[in-house]
């Protein structure tokens, strides 16, 4: 148990964990001081200097991020001297921007503006000495702005030390240091898309690549049919971009928000999220068939979800040898817009090539993934724009739409019914859970057991788990299933992924099925949503989630009507022929250079 430390902070005495910062202990008692380098349990670096306090006895301002208080410790956090170097260390910060920082797009999520007019700082007093700046936009999905960067490498811990990609790093020495891929240009680095790096970033001098443009061009073409999908993560995410409590569940208003802004037709990514764990359970089930039945040593397991762009592009560069591991099954958003383009274009006599697909979802990947030649099995690019949760809620303000007061409205059929299993595709576990609760049901023809349908501590924001399900009683066509223990696991975070990589690839793993999502948390901490996504946050959209999922009558994706009615008019069986050429796809050996 970790001793307790008492110490003052201006003037308020106050008792912490020994270890505790400075920063946390002024936190504690509601006194928040300002860093733009600070992020809690991941980087803290005392670069920013934004964060300087007085200690009692010490001539020197400290930076209360890296310091750890002591018994007795006497702190200020609220003097003229302060004021005058947190000021000063601010405009020294702005001196290397590029002069149109202080008026830039106000809706842009920028900490140092918040920071600028918090401190009343409306000019530059020293004199800018931005040098070389680049913009690199060469990347599907991820710009980098080297005008706006202030080195805080709150962007290198999250690239190197949770995803463990290392795109970015430290480039150059002194006064020339840059924070770039090796050669300047994220096209040519090994980059997953994942965002994590936007996520952080204080200043917007990383980001996603914005298609807002675009989608209002649609919008306003009278000859296009413009359709829409939103991801389950979204519905738990979007009302912060408006001002509301993270947690906060907006599906129906998010709906009505969508056809304000003018939309012809409003769909959600669940319904083919319940379309992918009927092709991805019975994929499952074949490959332990040939396992386990047909004794073939080229069975291919364990199995590995494909819903998570960023993470298939991690295995495809660094476990490029697994790649045929990786389900066959689209995701959710790309089965989306194969259907749209083909089924639904077909039932509502719309030339696919006036369709435009647009997908809101919480992972700048998703844009990458649109674009992968593997998708366009519709005959068409299958999705062709994707808004990220942050640049919808820019969307929404710009029309001035009254989000909090919006009446609720509902998806479009047939394609906007989904189960409750669908939404929790959205955090860590999800999948996997979702898989099961209709594998579990084929093949005993009873519920998943566990409590209300959930597995117990599968979905969870950390960490690695496991879960082990014995088929029991199994219907006659899978009595070869009868007593064998699936034995699974799932994990977020591109780190973690590795971990578990690094068992199968060393021969050591014991897992059948695998879940992995590149961002931390799963979808609902993905590199599109609201920042900044910390474990509070993450927990709040996490419970959000599950809330939806059991407060919906169908638990079950295999008991969705609009499912079944799909593959009795167009796609024939699961795993079917015709459903291969439209919802699976193939992925592509890389280099880890």
């Amino acid at each position: 148990m970790s001793q307790m430390i008492k110490l003052t902070i201006d003037g308020i005495e106050v008792t912490v964990p020994e270890g505790t910062t400075a920063l946390n202990a002024a936190k504690k008692i509601g006194i928040k001081i300002p860093t733009l380098c600070y992020l809690e349990d991941v980087h803290a670096h005392g670069i920013c200097r934004l964060c300087l306090v007085e200690m009692t006895g010490r001539p020197n301002l400290l930076a209360s991020c890296i310091l750890e208080v002591t018994e007795g410790m006497e702190l200020k956090t609220n003097t003229p001297r302060i004021h005058r170097a947190r000021r000063t260390n601010l405009e020294l910060i702005l001196a290397n921007h590029v002069k149109d920082c202080l008026s830039c797009d106000r809706s842009v999520d920028c900490e140092l503006l918040a920071f600028a007019e918090q401190m009343n700082v409306d000019a530059y007093r020293f004199e800018e000495k931005v040098e070389n700046r680049v913009i690199d936009d060469s990347a599907f999905a991820i710009v980098r702005d080297s005008g706006k960067c202030i080195l805080c490498r709150r962007c290198i811990t999250a690239c190197q030390s949770i995803q463990t990609v290392n795109t970015i790093g430290v480039q150059q020495r002194g006064a020339a240091t840059v924070i770039a891929p090796a050669f300047d240009s994220l096209s040519d680095a090994v980059c997953v898309n994942c965002g994590q790096c936007a996520a952080v970033c204080p200043v917007n001098a990383i980001y996603e690549k914005n298609e807002i443009g675009e989608v209002e061009a649609a919008l306003a073409n009278p000859e296009k049919f413009v359709v829409v999908q939103t991801a389950p993560a979204i519905r738990a995410a979007l009302g912060e971009t408006q001002g509301l409590p993270a947690g906060t569940c907006v599906t129906n208003k998010m709906v009505t928000a969508l056809k304000i802004l003018g939309f012809d037709a409003i769909f959600d990514t669940n319904y083919t999220a319940d379309l992918t764990i009927i092709e991805e359970g019975t994929e499952l089930l074949t490959r332990l068939k040939s396992a386990l039945v047909d004794k073939n040593t080229k069975a291919i397991l364990p199995m590995m979800t494909s819903c998570s762009p960023g993470w298939v592009k991690f295995l495809e560069h660094f476990f490029p040898e697994f790649v045929e591991n990786v389900s066959t099954a689209k995701s959710p958003q790309q089965m989306m817009g194969t259907i749209l383009k083909t089924y639904y274009a077909q039932k509502k006599n719309i030339d696919p090539k006036n369709m435009i697909v647009v997908s809101i979802m919480p992972c700048s990947a998703k844009k990458y993934e649109a674009r992968r030649p593997e998708m366009r099995s519709s005959g068409y690019q299958d999705v062709d724009y994707v808004l990220t949760t942050r640049e919808l809620g820019k969307l929404i303000k710009k029309y001035s739409i009254d989000f909090d007061n919006l009446p609720d409205s509902e998806f479009d059929n047939p394609l906007g019914t989904s189960s409750g299993a669908a939404d929790i595709f959205a955090n860590s576990g999800g999948v996997m859970e979702a898989a099961l609760r209709t594998v579990h049901e084929i093949v005993t023809g009873k519920e998943l057991p566990g409590e209300n349908l959930h597995i117990k501590d599968l979905m969870d924001i950390h960490g690695i788990r496991e879960a082990k399900i014995c088929f029991k009683d199994c219907k006659p066509e899978y009595t070869w299933l009868e007593g064998v223990t699936a034995i699974t696991a799932a994990t977020s975070g591109l780190g973690n992924a590795r971990k578990l990589m690094d068992q199968v690839q060393d021969g050591n793993s014991p897992y059948h099925f695998i879940e992995i999502m590149a961002c931390p948390g799963g979808c609902i901490g993905g590199g599109g949503q609201p920042r900044i996504t910390n474990d509070e946050v993450r927990k709040k959209r996490f419970d959000a989630i599950l809330k939806e999922d059991e407060g919906k009558k169908i638990r079950k994706s295999h008991e969705n009507p609009y499912i079944e009615e799909l593959y009795k008019e167009f796609l024939g069986e699961p795993n079917g022929q015709k459903a291969h050429e439209l919802l699976h796809t193939h992925y592509t050996k890389r280099s880890e250079y």
